[in-house]
């Protein structure tokens, strides 16, 4: 019992020296994101809340999430003619300091007016097609899978039309999938649903 107590401090006391000398690292991760950051904000609003709903809110993404969509961008398996003047000058280090910024940022409520009854059927449609198994409760995200509470309702449908239609792939094919099995109706209930969350 006493062995196993010491590894089991010395394992803490080595996760806790490893994880206070990457915060100043990741610290500094963030400030260069935000420096990168300002072409941006046009589009992305300011610390990545967008107030165009066309434009996704990228406040509160997975750091994860954010560099593998930036460099599916980069490498064509994500195509948004926009997106390409800005993305093809990026390197490796300058996507993963955009999607620290952005992940270290908070997400603001978008006051897109909610019809109760759409979004109350998209509820019921989330729970159908099994969506918190991979959006985790509260639609928050985790690792590469996107936060999607509280995006543009506009934005959630032409991604959820986008996948439907194979316009979008760059998925494991799960999207694709579930989306196939949404009727126009239900993407709109889902979209009005996951645009209320907080």
């Amino acid at each position: 019992m006493r062995g196993r107590s010491g590894v089991v401090v010395r394992f803490a006391l080595g996760v806790a020296t490893v994880v206070s000398l990457a915060c100043p690292a990741l610290a500094q991760t963030v400030e260069a994101g935000r420096a990168k950051a300002v072409t941006c904000v046009a589009c992305h609003g300011p610390n990545g809340n967008s107030t165009a709903p066309q434009w996704p809110i990228l406040a509160g993404q997975t750091a994860r999430y954010l560099y593998l969509e930036l460099r599916d961008f980069k490498e064509g398996r994500r195509s948004e003619p926009t997106m390409k003047p800005f993305i093809d000058p990026l390197s490796r280090e300058d996507m993963l300091d955009l999607a620290a910024f952005f992940a270290a940022q908070r997400p603001l409520y978008t006051n897109f007016k909610v019809d109760a009854v759409k979004a109350e059927r998209g509820r019921k449609k989330s729970e159908e097609t099994l969506c918190t198994m991979c959006h985790l409760g509260g639609f928050k995200g985790q690792n590469e899978i996107p936060r999607v509470a509280g995006q543009h309702h506009a934005y959630i449908v032409k991604q959820l039309l986008d996948f439907k239609t194979g316009r979008r792939t760059n998925d494991a094919g799960t999207m694709s999938s579930v989306s196939k099995t949404l009727s126009e109706q239900d993407i709109d209930d889902v979209a009005h649903f996951l645009a209320g969350l907080d």
